[in-house]
C-alpha cells in the first residue's frame, strides 16, 4: 500500500510517494515564484501552483500508482476561482501579503477583534483569508457578478487542489486549514455568517469544512497522470501536517519549521485564547476528535538567509553559512529581518527591517551571523510566548523544513533557546505526517522518521543573554506600535 503525499509550499511543491512501512520510495519537487507587485504585496499565480502539484505527480506516477492521495498546503493564502471554468479570477494573495493592514486596523479600531479572537483562536491581522476575500469582492470586477450566479468559488490552497484533482465534484477543505481563515469557528466547526459578516465577506462561496481525515473526493480522468479513482484521504496545512509527522500527540514539545517564515506549534489541551501574542487554532480533527493547538507565525524566517545572502553577494544561504562561522560572535551587530512586518509574538504590520550596532569593525561575517542569530531569536521569542500562556515550561523542540538541516543553525537555535533541539531524520515531515494521517484513515499505522540530530545548549548562558539583550533593544527600534 503507497500513499502520494503532496506538500504544496510557498517556494517549491513538494511530493513523496510513501509505503506502509514510512519508506519514501520515491519524490519529487517543482518551484514556485512569488510576485511583488507593491510594497506590502505578496501574490501567486493559482494556476502555477495547480500546474506545479501536476508536474510533480507526474513525476511519482511511474514509480507506482498510489492507493490514496494525502496533501498538505501553505495556509492563509487565498485562491479565487470561477466554478463554471475552474480558472482563477485574480493571483491568489498568499500569507505573507499585507495588502489588507489598513482595513484590518480599521476593524480593530472599531471593536470587533474580541469576537473574531473569542470564535476564532485568531486576532484580526491581513495575515488570514477573512479580509483578503473581503479585498476581492471590492477590487476584482467579475466578484461580485459571479457571487450572483453562484459560480463563485473562494478556498484555502487544499481547497484549490481538491477541486482541480476531482474535475470540481469536491469542493471542500479540512478543520485545520478552516481554522486559518477567520470566518471559522473553531468550537462549532462550521463557517459562520457572523465572522464573515465582520470582514463584509460573502460564506456562500466557501468550501465545505471536513475532518483532516475524510474521504475528500476521487481524482478525476485526465486532470493528471494518475488514473481516476484515487481518494483524497487526508488534507492539513503544512504546519499542522509538520506537528503530525514529528509524532506529537500530546502537550509539552514544540514542533518549529523553518521555511520562509517560521510556524511554531504546540498542542493544549482545549481551546486557549493566547495573551501573549499566538493563536489558537485546530490543530486536526480525526476519529478520535478535534486536537487544539498553540501557534505562532514568524513571517520572514529562513527567507532572512537568502535575503542578508543576496545583499552581500553571495551565491546562497548556504554561503551565508559558511561566512557566519567565520566569526566567534556578531560583533555587537543586530539585524530584525522584519521585511513583510513582524509577525508573532510582536505583530507590528508596519514595522521594517534593520541593522543596528554596526562599527568601522564590522564585517560581513558580522552581518551573516546575526542573520541566523535572528532566525533563531525570532524562534525563541514566540517559545517563550508559549510558556507564558500555557503557564508551564516547554520540554524542547523539534524542527523541521529546509533550514533544519544546518547544523550551525539548529546549534545555535540550542544555544539561544537554552533547550534541546531535535531534528527529523528526513526534510519531507510535513509530507509523511499527512501521509500518516491517510494510512490511518485506510486502518493503518506508518511509522514516523527517526530523529536525525539532537542539539544540547553549549553557549555559555551569560553569552545567550547578551545576545539577546541586543535584539530586544533592536526590536524597540523597530516596532512602530
Amino acid at each position: 500500500m503507497r500513499v502520494l503525499a503532496i506538500d504544496q509550499g510557498t517556494t517549491n511543491t513538494k511530493a513523496v510517494l510513501v509505503d506502509a512501512g514510512g519508506q519514501v520510495v520515491a519524490r519529487a519537487s517543482a518551484p514556485l515564484t512569488t510576485q511583488y507587485p507593491h510594497p506590502g504585496w505578496a501574490e501567486q499565480s493559482a494556476s502555477a501552483i495547480w500546474a506545479s502539484v501536476q508536474a510533480v505527480i507526474a513525476e511519482l506516477v511511474p514509480h507506482g500508482t498510489p492507493d490514496a492521495i494525502a496533501i498538505a498546503n501553505q495556509r492563509e493564502t487565498l485562491v479565487v476561482w470561477d466554478a463554471a471554468t475552474s480558472q482563477p479570477i485574480c493571483p491568489a494573495p498568499i500569507w505573507q501579503c499585507r495588502r489588507t493592514a489598513a482595513a484590518c486596523a480599521a476593524l480593530i479600531a472599531a471593536g470587533h477583534n474580541e469576537a473574531v479572537r473569542q470564535a476564532t483562536g485568531l486576532d484580526i491581522n491581513p495575515l488570514f483569508p477573512a479580509s483578503k476575500l473581503a479585498w476581492v469582492m471590492q477590487n476584482v470586477p467579475e466578484a461580485a457578478g459571479l457571487l450572483a450566479q453562484g459560480r463563485l468559488r473562494a478556498g484555502t490552497v487544499d481547497a484549490w487542489l481538491l477541486w482541480n484533482l476531482t474535475a470540481g465534484a469536491s469542493f471542500a477543505c479540512d478543520h485545520s486549514n478552516a481554522s486559518r481563515t477567520q470566518m471559522f469557528d473553531t468550537a462549532a466547526l462550521t463557517f459562520t455568517d457572523d465572522l464573515a459578516a465582520i470582514f463584509r465577506a460573502p460564506r456562500d462561496c466557501l468550501p465545505a469544512a471536513l475532518p483532516s481525515d475524510s474521504r475528500f473526493g476521487v481524482t478525476a480522468a485526465g486532470q493528471t497522470t494518475l488514473p481516476p479513482g484515487v481518494p483524497v484521504m487526508a488534507m492539513m496545512g503544512d504546519s499542522h501536517a509538520a506537528l503530525f509527522g514529528h509524532g506529537v500527540r500530546g502537550p509539552g514539545t514544540v514542533k518549529a519549521t523553518y521555511g520562509t517564515g517560521s510556524s511554531l506549534m504546540t498542542l493544549t489541551p482545549a481551546r486557549v485564547a493566547s495573551d501573549h501574542g499566538l493563536s489558537g487554532t485546530i490543530a486536526w480533527t480525526d476519529r478520535r476528535g478535534t486536537a487544539h493547538a498553540l501557534e505562532g507565525n514568524i513571517t520572514v524566517s529562513a527567507q532572512a538567509a537568502a535575503f542578508m545572502a543576496g545583499v552581500l553577494g553571495l551565491s546562497d544561504a548556504a554561503a551565508l553559512s559558511d561566512l557566519a562561522q567565520s566569526t566567534p560572535d556578531n560583533g555587537g551587530v543586530t539585524f530584525v529581518p522584519a521585511l513583510a512586518g513582524l509577525g508573532a509574538p510582536h505583530w507590528d504590520d508596519t514595522a521594517t527591517g534593520t541593522i543596528t550596532g554596526m562599527t568601522h569593525g564590522t564585517t560581513r561575517a558580522h552581518l551573516a551571523r546575526a542573520t541566523f542569530e535572528a532566525i533563531a531569536l525570532q524562534i525563541a521569542d514566540v517559545f517563550t510566548a508559549m510558556e507564558q500562556d500555557i503557564g508551564a515550561p516547554l520540554s524542547g523542540l523539534r524542527a523541521d523544513g529546509g533550514a533544519s538541516g544546518n547544523a550551525f543553525l539548529m546549534q545555535m537555535q540550542a544555544d539561544l533557546l537554552g533547550r534541546p533541539v531535535q531534528t527529523a531524520d528526513l526534510e519531507e515531515v510535513g509530507a509523511l505526517g499527512v501521509a500518516a494521517m491517510a494510512f490511518a484513515a485506510l486502518g493503518h499505522d506508518m511509522p514516523l522518521p527517526a530523529t536525525a540530530r539532537l542539539f544540547h545548549a553549549e553557549m555559555p548562558p551569560v553569552a545567550a543573554g547578551h545576545i539577546a539583550t541586543l535584539w530586544s533593544a533592536a526590536l524597540h527600534r523597530v516596532k512602530t506600535r
